[in-house]
C-alpha cells in the first residue's frame, strides 16, 4: 500500500472519530423547530446532527405532524452517514409501520441502496479493489431488495434506477461464480468447476459471464476426458462468443482461461453505474416544505 493511501485512511479515520462527538439537542425546541433544524443539517451534510435531532423528534413527538416524514429522513441521514445497517433498520421499520404510505417505495429503494454499498468499507472506498472477488452476500441482498421494489411498485419513480442496479448486481454475481470456478480449476477440482460454469449458464443468462462459464466447462471437461461434453461446449462458445480470449484462431486455449482474472466482457459491463443520487425524502412530499 502506498504511503499516501495509508495517510489518507488514517486521516479519514481520525476525522470520523472527531465527528462522532455526541450532539446535544436543544430541549426547548418545538416539533416544527426541530424539523427545521433537521432540514438545515441535511442541506449542510451534517448527518450526525440530523440523526440526533430526528431521534429526539421520534421520542418526543411519536405521533406528531412530522413524525412520518422524520422516519423517512432518518433512513436517508443514516445512509448518507455511511451507516448501512442503521439505514436498513430504519427502512424496515418504516415499511412495517406504513405499508400503505405513498412513499413506502422510497424505503424499499433506500434499503436496496444501503445493501448495495454495505460491503464497501473504508479501505474499499479509497483503494482499488475488485468487487467481483468479494463475498457476494450484500450484493445478493441488494438485488433481492431492489427486486421487491420493482415487483411491488413497478411504476415507482425509483424503479428505473433500481433496475440499473439489478443489472449491475447480476453481472457482479455471475463474475463471482466465475472466480470460484477458476479457483476450482487451479485446485484441480474439475467436477466442481464444471458445475459452477454450468450454473452461470443456467442462472445468469444474458450476462457477459456466460462465455466465461462455457470456457470453464470446456477446460474442466477436457481434464475429465469427457470429450463429447467438451466438444459441445466448445461449439457453443465458438458460435456465440467467437471473440472470447480463450479462442485463438477458433481453437480453445486453456491457458488463457486460467489467466483470466476477470470476465473479458465484464471489464466494460461492471464499470460504475450512473445512478441518480437519492434525494432527501422531504423532496417526496413537497407540501411539508411550504408549511415549515
Amino acid at each position: 500500500m502506498q504511503l499516501k493511501h495509508i495517510l489518507l485512511v488514517a486521516s479519514l479515520t481520525m476525522t470520523s472519530a472527531c465527528s462522532s462527538t455526541k450532539t446535544v439537542v436543544d430541549e426547548s425546541l418545538r416539533e416544527i423547530e426541530l424539523y427545521q433544524v433537521v432540514q438545515k443539517d441535511l442541506n449542510n451534510n451534517n448527518y450526525i446532527s440530523a440523526i440526533a435531532t430526528l431521534k429526539t423528534m421520534e421520542s418526543r413527538y411519536p405521533f406528531g405532524r412530522y413524525a412520518t416524514q422524520a422516519q423517512l429522513d432518518l433512513i436517508y441521514a443514516n445512509y448518507k452517514n455511511a451507516e448501512p445497517e442503521a439505514a436498513k433498520s430504519a427502512a424496515d421499520r418504516f415499511i412495517h409501520l406504513h405499508q400503505q404510505h405513498p412513499n413506502v417505495d422510497y424505503a424499499y429503494y433506500m434499503k436496496g441502496l444501503a445493501s448495495f454499498n454495505q460491503d464497501i468499507g473504508l479501505l474499499a472506498r479509497f483503494l482499488p479493489l475488485d468487487m467481483t472477488k468479494r463475498d457476494p452476500g450484500a450484493a445478493r441482498n441488494s438485488y433481492n431488495e431492489f427486486a421487491q421494489l420493482t415487483s411491488r411498485y413497478p411504476n415507482s419513480i425509483y424503479a428505473s434506477d433500481a433496475k440499473k442496479h439489478m443489472i449491475y448486481l447480476r453481472n457482479l454475481l455471475a463474475s463471482y461464480e466465475i472466480h470460484v470456478a477458476h479457483y476450482y480449476l487451479t485446485r484441480q477440482a474439475y467436477i466442481a468447476a464444471a458445475n459452477r460454469g454450468r450454473y452461470v449458464i443456467e442462472k445468469f443468462q444474458e450476462t457477459p459471464s456466460v462465455g466465461d462459464g462455457l470456457a470453464v466447462m470446456i477446460e474442466a471437461y477436457q481434464y475429465l476426458h469427457l470429450n463429447a461434453l467438451a466438444t459441445t461446449s466448445l461449439k457453443t462458445l465458438q458460435l456465440n462468443y467467437p471473440d472470447h480470449p480463450s479462442l485463438q484462431n477458433n481453437k480453445f486455449t486453456s491457458e488463457i482461461t486460467k489467466a483470466t482474472n476477470r470476465s473479458w466482457l465484464n471489464q466494460h459491463s461492471l464499470s460504475p453505474i450512473e445512478s441518480i443520487p437519492p434525494l432527501p425524502p422531504s423532496h417526496t412530499e413537497g407540501y411539508l416544505m411550504e408549511q415549515l
